[in-house]
C-alpha cells in the first residue's frame, strides 16, 4: 500500500496494518528530519508534489514485491511544512524471514530518497 499524506504518522496503526499471520519478521524505518546536513543547519523542510507521487510509490512497491518474498509493503510519504524530529516517510516490510524483510525495507527506503515527483526545500 502507498499513501501520501500531511498528518502525523501513527507506528501503531503502521505495525498493526503491516503485520499478518504468518509474517517472522516486521521491519519500520522511520526517516525523520534532522537539524543538521553537512554544515547547513535546518529548522523544517517543505516537501511539495510535483507529479505523480502515488504512481511512483507504486512502481517502487511493486519493485519491491518482484524482488523480494514479502506479505506486505507500506509505504507513507509525508508533504508540507515538517519541523526538526518529524517524521518525513515511512517504509514497512513484512516477510516469513527477516532477510526479506530487513532488503525490502532498506530498498524501499533508498528508492524514496531518489523520487522524482517530490520537491524538497530546506529552511
Amino acid at each position: 500500500m502507498e499513501i501520501v499524506m500531511e498528518d502525523v504518522i501513527n507506528p501503531n496503526a503502521v505495525y498493526d496494518d503491516t503485520q499478518k499471520q504468518t509474517s517472522g519478521s516486521v521491519v519500520l524505518h522511520f526517516a525523520v528530519v534532522r537539524e543538521k546536513t553537512s554544515d547547513t543547519i535546518t529548522t523544517s523542510i517543505e516537501f511539495r508534489r510535483v507529479g505523480d507521487i502515488e504512481g511512483e510509490l507504486r512502481s517502487i512497491r511493486e519493485a519491491i514485491e518482484q524482488h523480494w518474498q514479502v506479505e506486505d509493503i507500506l509505504i507513507i510519504r509525508r508533504l508540507g511544512m515538517l519541523k526538526v524530529g518529524e517524521v518525513m516517510s515511512l517504509v514497512a516490510a513484512s516477510a516469513p524471514h527477516r532477510e526479506d524483510a530487513f532488503d525490502a525495507c532498506r530498498c524501499g527506503v533508498e528508492s524514496l530518497k531518489k523520487m522524482k515527483t517530490i520537491v524538497k526545500t530546506e529552511r
